[in-house]
């Protein structure tokens, strides 16, 4: 199926899906991605004026009529959260007030996913809140890439397809001329995204061990599998600060791994994570453009792989009501 992708979604007419004509809104977090979706689909970016009062409300005025129309909107919650957040509620909420048809909201990166359970007393489950905000605000589906539990994807009471990355890694590091390959999870929790991969590689998996003294640090304790000689993909959803990542290729070099690669969905790379990952022994950080990243901060050890024709290809299908799982077959 991504061998389809890679050229422009076939978009026929609205006659073929029970909803009304397709369009497509992008909000201002990944301008670049939501045209490459554009691009894909042959359907044109409806023109959504946004801007900001002087004290920073955010003021919506979208110039064309949804009235019962099929309405995409694109906006991942990257940094910063809040901001790109409140956006998508207004956004929902005009396109509600504007009698669109049907309205699917294209979640690629969803803020404050690590917060899916209280791991501590009187703690919030700020995952589920925010999904409840996205329903309340107008959202009658969504789509959402690679969320960091996928336990979040229940959090919502309407249709909800959960994307994943996973072929689209797989098929880069096919043209990379690895050898031995192994594939590791960076811990017990991320199993299921490096079985994924290993499966599409026909790769054995190694798994990595790591405590978390702090809320937001982690220490890497020991790596279980066969590295030595090997080249290693660590598949990651999330590169934050670049840390834990760091710790963990260094372990690896340290077992004898031949080559330390990184495939990790979502790009956030706060504060000095690219110099961090630079100075990191990692041959390779495979990323999406899920989360734009600063032209500045582009470059080796970074590349950045595109999933414009995953995002697209899944619209097209729930837009047909046709099955969007028959794309990971």
């Amino acid at each position: 199926m991504i061998g389809r992708m890679q050229t422009a979604v076939e978009y026929v007419a609205e006659s073929a899906s029970p909803w009304g004509e397709l369009k497509l809104l992008g909000g201002s977090a990944n301008p670049a991605l939501s045209e490459k979706i554009s691009a894909q689909l042959r359907v044109p970016l409806t023109d959504t004026r946004l801007r900001r009062f002087a004290d920073g409300e955010i003021n919506v005025k979208i110039e064309d009529s949804m009235r019962g129309h099929d309405v995409f909107v694109i906006q991942p919650t990257c940094p910063p959260v809040n901001e790109h957040l409140m956006e998508l509620f207004i956004i929902l909420d005009a396109l509600r007030r504007a009698s669109a048809g049907r309205v699917t909201a294209v979640i690629p990166y969803y803020g404050y996913a690590r917060k899916e359970r209280k791991t501590q007393p009187r703690e919030p489950i700020s995952a589920k809140l925010v999904a409840n905000f996205i329903t309340l605000a107008g959202a009658d589906r969504l789509l959402l890439l690679d969320l960091h539990a996928e336990a979040i994807e229940g959090f919502f009471d309407v249709p909800t397809d959960h994307l994943s990355p996973f072929r689209i890694f797989a098929d880069h590091l096919r043209t990379l001329n690895l050898h031995n390959l192994t594939v590791v999870a960076p811990d017990a929790g991320g199993g299921r995204r490096a079985e994924a991969v290993a499966n599409q590689l026909q790769a054995p998996i190694a798994f990595g061990y790591k405590r978390r003294p702090e809320e937001d640090q982690a220490e890497v304790i020991a790596v279980s599998g066969d590295v030595k000689g090997r080249d290693c993909v660590v598949v990651e959803d999330i590169i934050t600060t670049g840390g834990t990542i760091s710790k963990l290729a260094q372990s690896l070099r340290l077992q004898g791994a031949h080559k330390v690669l990184i495939a990790a969905t979502h790009p956030v790379l706060t504060g000095d994570a690219v110099d961090r990952l630079k100075k990191a022994q990692i041959d390779d950080v495979i990323v999406t453009d899920s989360v734009p990243i600063a032209p500045e901060r582009l470059g080796p050890p970074i590349t950045v792989l595109s999933v414009a024709p995953l995002l697209a290809e899944a619209i097209i299908r729930v837009h047909e009501n046709r099955s969007v799982s028959e794309l990971f077959r």
